[in-house]
């Protein structure tokens, strides 16, 4: 899977995140990867679901992976989650 067939969720509406999935199926990717971390879990889960019901009904679940990352913000150590959601034909 190439490092572009990847979709990063923040802090911006579900749909462009949508349209950022539904572009790399069209431009010929097999499996898309929808990461997130913290607060933007829940987006990504809508971003998941959204793409698969409405634009792109040939398209699975095909992994949802969790983990726990450490980052060094000004306060020290801080552990945030993160999920990894691949979806494909």
């Amino acid at each position: 899977m190439a490092e572009d067939d990847v979709v990063f969720v923040g802090n911006k509406p579900v749909m462009n995140y949508v349209l950022a999935e539904v572009t790399q199926f069209n431009s010929g990717a097999k499996d898309v990867r929808i990461m997130a971390r913290g607060r933007a879990i829940s987006r990504a889960v809508d971003v998941a679901e959204v793409s698969r019901s409405r634009f792109l009904p040939d398209v699975t679940v095909k992994g949802i992976s969790i983990s726990t990352e450490v980052l060094n913000t000004e306060r020290g150590e801080t552990n945030v989650s993160a999920i990894e959601i691949t979806i494909g034909k």
